[in-house]
C-alpha cells in the first residue's frame, strides 16, 4: 500500500496545498492623500520623535512615574494579555494546514452470551479480552486557500493587536506626563492662591487696627474683608481638584488612590524640543495607523477564506493500529488494522448562503478600508491641532507674562496712591484683584504649553514607544511563531 506510487501521490497532494489556488484579493497598502507638509510649521525642529522624550523635562521624579506606570499600569497588562491571545488563535488557526495526528489505546474484558442467536466462535469462551493501539491522522487539503488565508488574517490580526499595545503604552505615557504637568500647575496655583490669601489677612489686620483707631471707614474695611473672603474660596477648590488629579494619576501608576510625590516646581519643568517629521512619517510610526492597517490586512483576506466556500473540501483520513484479544500478539502481523480514506465535499445548493458570506466579507473590508483612512485624516488633525496649540499657547504665555508685569507695577503704584491719600481703596482692590487672576491664568497658560509639547508627540509617534515598551513587564508568553518574522513582529 505505502509503494512508490502512494508517496508520490502524497508529495502532489502536499504541493498542491503549498501551492495551489489562492483566491480573494492581495493586500496592496491603499493609496491615501498624504500633505507634503503639515499645516502649520514650526521652527527649530530636531530629530526626537524616536527619543525618550519625556526626559528633556528634566524632572527626576516625572521619569520614575512614567516608569512605574509602564511596570505597573493595568491597562498595559490588558493589551499584553490580548497579544497573547491573538497568538494563540493564530497558531490555532495555522495548524490547519498540518496533518493532524492522534493516537488511542482501549484495553477491555467482556463477557458474551451463550445463548444468544447466534453463537461464539470455536476456541471463543464466553469471557475474553480484547485490546486496541492504533494511530489516526486527517488532513484538510488547502487547495483553494481557505485555511491559508484564514492564518494570514489571524497573523495580521496578532500583529493588530501588538500595534494596539503600543497604542495603549503611548496614551498612557502621555496621560502621565500630562496629568503631572497639570498637578505641578494646580501647585502653582494653590501657591498663588495661598499667598494672596496671607496678603489679604495682614491687609484685613491692618484694616482693622486703623478702622479701630477711627483712619478708615468701614467701608473700605469691609472692601478688604471681601477680598480676603474671595481669596480663601480659592482654596478649597484648588485643594479638591489636586486631590482629583493625584487619584487619576495614581490609577495610571496601577496604584489604588494616594497622594503622589513632586519633583521640579511647574517653573522648573524644561521645554522639550519639537519633533521633525512629514507627514508621510506617521503611517510608518503611529501604533493605531499600524493596527488600523493591520485590521484591513486581515479583512482582505477573509475574502479569499469566503470565496473558498464555493470550491470543493477535500480531506484525507487515515489509520494503522492492532486489534487482538491477547495483549501478547496485539503487535504482530493478524492482528494488524489499516485503513485510507478520502473525502470531498461540494457545495451545490446553499440558498445564498455562501454568497451571503462572501457579501460580509467584503463589506467587513470596506468598513476597515474607510476606518484607515479617516484613522490618517485623524492623525493629521491631531499633529496639526498639537502644533497650532503649541505655538498659539506660546504666544499667549508671552503677552500673559507682561500682563502680569504690568499688573503687578499697576498694584504696587495704586497702594502707593492711596497711601498718599490720592485715590480710595477700591482701586487698589481692583488691581490685587486683576494681578491674582492672571497670575493663575498665566500658570494655567504655563501648563498648557507643556501639555502641548506632550500631545505633539503623543501624535508624532515615533520609536520612542518601543523604548516604552521596554520598560513594561514582558508578558508570560514571548516565544516566537512561527510565520512571523520577530524583526516584523517587534516593528
Amino acid at each position: 500500500m505505502r509503494g512508490p506510487a502512494f508517496e508520490r501521490l502524497l508529495a502532489v497532494l502536499v504541493l498542491t496545498s503549498l501551492y495551489g489556488c489562492l483566491l480573494g484579493p492581495n493586500y496592496e497598502r491603499p493609496k491615501t492623500e498624504v500633505p507634503a507638509t503639515f499645516r502649520f510649521s514650526m521652527e527649530q525642529t530636531a530629530e526626537t520623535a524616536n527619543t525618550v522624550w519625556w526626559e528633556q523635562f528634566q524632572d527626576p521624579v516625572l521619569n520614575e512615574l512614567i516608569a512605574a506606570a509602564l511596570a505597573d499600569n493595568l491597562d498595559v497588562k490588558i493589551a499584553a494579555a490580548r497579544v497573547e491571545e491573538f497568538r494563540g488563535q493564530f497558531v490555532t488557526t495555522r495548524s490547519g494546514l498540518f496533518p493532524q495526528v492522534g493516537a488511542n489505546f482501549d484495553a477491555s474484558r467482556q463477557r458474551a452470551s451463550q445463548s444468544g442467536a447466534v453463537p461464539l466462535p470455536a476456541g471463543v469462551g464466553a469471557v475474553y479480552n480484547q485490546v486496541d493501539a492504533s494511530v489516526s491522522a486527517s488532513w484538510e487539503i488547502d487547495l483553494f486557500g481557505k485555511i491559508r488565508r484564514q492564518s494570514e488574517a489571524a497573523r495580521a490580526n496578532l500583529l493588530a493587536s501588538e500595534e494596539g499595545r503600543r497604542g495603549t503604552i503611548l496614551s498612557l505615557v502621555a496621560s502621565v506626563a500630562s496629568s503631572y504637568i497639570n498637578l505641578r500647575s494646580l501647585d502653582k496655583q494653590l501657591d498663588i492662591a495661598k499667598a494672596t490669601v496671607q496678603s489679604r489677612a495682614d491687609s484685613v489686620n491692618v484694616f482693622t487696627l486703623r478702622f479701630k483707631g477711627g483712619e478708615v471707614s468701614q467701608l473700605e474695611l469691609a472692601q478688604s474683608q471681601s477680598e480676603y473672603q474671595a481669596a480663601r474660596a480659592t482654596l478649597p477648590q484648588l485643594e479638591a481638584q489636586i486631590a482629583v488629579q493625584e487619584d487619576a494619576l495614581a490609577v495610571l501608576l496601577g496604584r489604588n488612590p494616594e497622594p503622589i510625590v513632586r519633583g521640579h516646581d511647574l517653573d522648573a519643568l524644561a521645554a522639550p524640543t519639537i519633533p521633525s517629521g512629514l507627514p508621510s512619517d506617521l503611517l510608518e510610526r503611529r501604533p493605531d495607523l499600524l493596527q488600523a492597517e493591520q485590521n484591513l490586512v486581515a479583512q482582505n483576506a477573509l475574502i479569499g477564506a469566503a470565496r473558498a466556500l464555493y470550491f470543493p473540501s477535500i480531506s484525507l483520513t487515515g489509520l494503522f493500529g492492532s486489534l487482538s484479544t491477547d495483549f501478547a500478539s496485539l503487535f504482530s502481523g493478524p492482528a494488524r488494522i489499516w485503513s485510507f480514506a478520502g473525502a470531498v465535499s461540494l457545495p451545490i445548493f446553499t440558498a445564498g448562503n455562501i454568497e451571503g458570506q462572501v457579501h460580509q466579507a467584503e463589506a467587513r473590508q470596506q468598513e476597515a478600508l474607510f476606518a484607515y483612512r479617516k484613522a490618517i485624516q485623524v492623525a493629521f488633525q491631531e499633529v496639526s491641532d498639537a502644533l497650532i496649540n503649541l505655538q498659539k499657547s506660546g504666544e499667549q504665555l508671552s503677552v500673559q507674562g507682561d500682563q502680569v508685569n504690568a499688573l503687578a507695577m499697576y498694584a504696587h503704584l495704586a497702594r502707593l496712591r492711596y497711601e498718599g491719600g490720592y485715590t480710595s481703596y477700591i482701586e487698589v482692590l481692583d488691581a490685587e484683584r486683576s494681578l491674582f487672576n492672571a497670575q493663575l491664568s498665566y500658570t494655567q497658560t504655563q501648563g498648557v504649553q507643556l501639555t502641548s509639547f506632550v500631545n505633539l508627540y503623543k501624535a508624532m509617534g515615533g520609536g520612542w514607544v518601543i523604548k516604552a515598551q521596554e520598560l513594561t513587564q514582558p508578558p508570560a508568553v514571548q516565544q516566537p511563531i512561527a510565520g512571523v518574522p520577530a524583526a516584523e513582529a517587534q516593528r
